[in-house]
């Protein structure tokens, strides 16, 4: 298993605008075969902060999420809200149960 968590710091005025495409990725998200989980979270004492968890099946399955018409257009549509680039960090799996 691959799990990617992705640090997102949205401009103020998008956080609404974020969390609505975002939600709407990750629904479409954990549709795909390769997903086992799609977590989106909110920083509490900074709603500009977001967290997503993202968990893979393989090492192959983020590219073909990235193929995915749902990812795309979330990418083209919250790039503008950025505060900051994205960043991620890439992890193994040791314990994560799946439900």
């Amino acid at each position: 298993m691959l799990i990617v968590q992705v640090f997102a710091v949205v401009k103020p005025e998008f956080v609404d605008a974020f969390k609505a495409a975002t939600l709407d990725n990750a629904t479409h998200s954990i549709q795909e075969p390769g997903i086992v989980r799609f977590d989106v979270l909110q920083q509490q004492d900074d709603p500009t902060r977001f967290t997503l968890i993202e968990a893979y099946t393989t090492p192959d399955a983020p590219a073909a999420h990235k193929a995915t018409a749902h990812y795309a257009r979330w990418r083209d549509a919250v790039e503008p809200m950025m505060a900051e680039p994205r960043t991620n960090v890439k992890y193994g799996d040791v314990f994560v149960p799946v439900t």
